[in-house]
């Protein structure tokens, strides 16, 4: 998946001659706090909700106040992965796609990048959730993968979080179905250790903020 791939063409960009205070109102509307400003379809910059309130830019315009403008985009071309990225090192709310000559093509907002994780990890679909404690040297998604399908399930979506101040890292698993009590025993014959487990019908506050502390690194 590329960033072209998830535009949101329906949100439009700031022109040096809109206000301050249309920005702020765009902003709002699009539940984001940065908007690209675009020149002839050439990118100049991100304006953030910040620097109009923090300089009391609400009646000028863009080209009167001259703010200062975070460059800061993505290529067309670019994997959802860098996105990703620049959206939490740069701490951003949205991040314009732009193609090789520096033309807009449009922006990715925080809510698409949320759907498309969400349904990359398969949040909706029934089944079981799994968090394994594993080092690095042990970890082989193949061979764990391999143990489960001998129990008639499948891994539908998996993600590797660290444990702070350790070596360990945590797999967390979602499978294809919710009775996993040969799963569990299987894995851990062979040395896995289950940290916990959830089904689709369990309010699991360990998982629970496990899920949130995802999202927080997503930063949404």
């Amino acid at each position: 998946m590329h960033a072209i791939d998830l535009i949101s063409y329906s949100i439009p960009p700031l022109l040096w001659s809109d206000t301050g205070e249309k920005a702020l109102a765009w902003m709002s509307d699009f539940h984001v706090s940065h908007l690209p400003v675009v020149d002839n379809s050439k990118f100049a910059g991100i304006l953030s909700e910040d620097e109009i309130l923090n300089f009391e830019l609400h009646d000028l315009t863009i080209k009167e106040a001259n703010p200062e403008l975070r460059i800061e985009y993505v290529l067309k071309q670019n994997h959802l992965y860098d996105v990703l990225k620049l959206m939490v090192d740069r701490n951003l709310t949205s991040v314009p796609v732009l193609d090789e000559d520096f033309v807009y093509l449009g922006l990715i907002t925080q809510d698409k990048m949320l759907k498309f994780f969400s349904d990359s990890i398969a949040l909706s679909h029934p089944g079981a959730v799994l968090v394994i404690a594993i080092h690095p040297r042990d970890y082989s998604l193949s061979e764990i993968s391999r143990l489960i399908e001998l129990e008639n399930a499948k891994i539908i979506s998996c993600f590797i979080s660290s444990v702070p101040g350790t070596e360990e890292m945590e797999l967390t698993i979602k499978l294809s179905r919710q009775d996993i009590q040969h799963i569990k025993a299987t894995l851990n014959r062979f040395g896995y250790q289950i940290k916990s487990s959830a089904f689709e019908e369990q309010q699991n506050d360990d998982l629970m903020d496990r899920y949130n502390m995802f999202m927080k690194y997503l930063n949404i």
